[in-house]
């Protein structure tokens, strides 16, 4: 079994498509936060690999077609921004502080559990890009000379996190603004977040997905200076 799943050039494609369908349908169905299919698609795949014992690289091997849909699907994301340009054009002002001040806090976060829990040079710069989208936050990580597997993983574990408890986030701080709620979400949970800031309201979606490109650019610069403060 495991020999002919290997020779399969679909049998990660199929199996991360499978259990992200599962994940769909339960969340729809349900309605539960943490039934996010991202989650559920993880949850179910890795047992699946075990059982089967398959090896990641031979699951990557098909799985990594998916990932080519990563930087297209990510500029399609533009589309609700650019009906929102009016929105964008009056309050350009507070949306650039807002951008810039969740780049700022997400970096500094990294690097104040670095210095409180004492991980190496190497781990540090593999979680600085951990708010971006995985298109982004990999090419930094490799240049900073993380590990990127783990970047990755970090990534989808941040952006699963803002899908899930965005909501509860802007109740519990009665953060009712559609162009904050927005830019927090894209800032800091990357485009699994906007998926979420899409359902919440339009406003949201659009600010969430300029969010998602300005704060990667960001990154990109602020990671190369914070890289070297620890």
């Amino acid at each position: 079994m495991t020999a002919m799943i290997a020779d399969s050039a679909y049998f990660g494609v199929a199996i991360s498509l499978l259990s992200y369908g599962i994940g769909w349908l339960l969340h729809k169905k349900t309605g539960v936060a943490a039934f996010n299919p991202l989650l559920i698609s993880i949850a179910l795949t890795i047992p699946a690999l075990l059982a089967l014992r398959i090896d990641y690289e031979i699951y990557y091997s098909g799985a990594q077609y998916l990932g080519w849909l990563l930087t297209p699907a990510t500029v399609c994301l533009a589309v609700p921004l650019y009906e929102k340009l009016s929105l964008l054009k009056s309050d350009w002002r507070a949306i650039t502080a807002g951008i810039v001040s969740g780049v700022l806090s997400s970096l500094l976060c990294v690097l104040l559990l670095a210095a409180v829990f004492g991980i190496g040079h190497t781990a540090y710069v593999t979680f600085l890009p951990k708010s971006v989208t995985t298109a982004i936050g990999i090419g930094v990580s490799q240049e900073l000379g993380g590990l990127v597997n783990l970047t990755a993983a970090v990534i989808i574990i941040t952006g699963v996190l803002g899908n899930v408890f965005a909501p509860l986030i802007c109740r519990v701080f009665r953060i009712t603004e559609p162009v904050a709620r927005g830019i927090a979400i894209g800032t800091a949970s990357h485009a699994v977040g906007t998926a979420k800031a899409m359902e919440m309201g339009e406003t949201e979606g659009a600010m969430s997905s300029l969010s998602i490109a300005v704060s990667g650019l960001l990154t990109v610069i602020g990671a190369s200076v914070f890289a070297q403060f620890y």
